[in-house]
């Protein structure tokens, strides 16, 4: 990875912490009003497409953002349905979530396990 994509993803990381610390929170800085967005959309993305590493990059790209969509929108209508609307339990459950999505890659790639040429797992 090139020096400017680290520098890039390190922004957005930094990007995406400060929106969830802004909206768990209530902060009234007008900084709220794009980090939060961009927290609620990148991370669940960002989860998911680290679980399709070997697959094209613009096929894990593409289901990472549809996947965090979907995240959204089916966190948001359960919340509607059951009433209980609130963007910091949003933001919580999405920071959740997405820190299980990472534990499940970690746990898929961390496994000590060598991967042959066809993609099978041999110990």
């Amino acid at each position: 990875m090139s020096i400017n994509m680290r520098v890039f993803t390190w922004a957005l990381a930094l990007a995406c912490v400060a929106g969830a610390v802004l909206a768990l929170t209530e902060s009234e800085s007008p900084l709220r009003l794009f980090l939060t967005p961009l927290f609620l959309l990148v991370v669940p993305g960002a989860a998911v497409t680290g679980l399709l590493r070997d697959r094209d990059p613009l096929a894990a790209l593409s289901v990472g953002a549809m996947a965090s969509l979907v995240v959204n929108v089916l966190l948001a209508t359960a919340m509607l349905s059951f009433n209980a609307w609130s963007p910091r339990a949003g933001v919580a459950t999405i920071a959740v979530l997405s820190g299980f999505i990472y534990v499940l890659r970690l746990l898929y790639r961390g496994s000590g396990s060598m991967q042959t040429e066809q993609g099978t797992v041999s110990r």
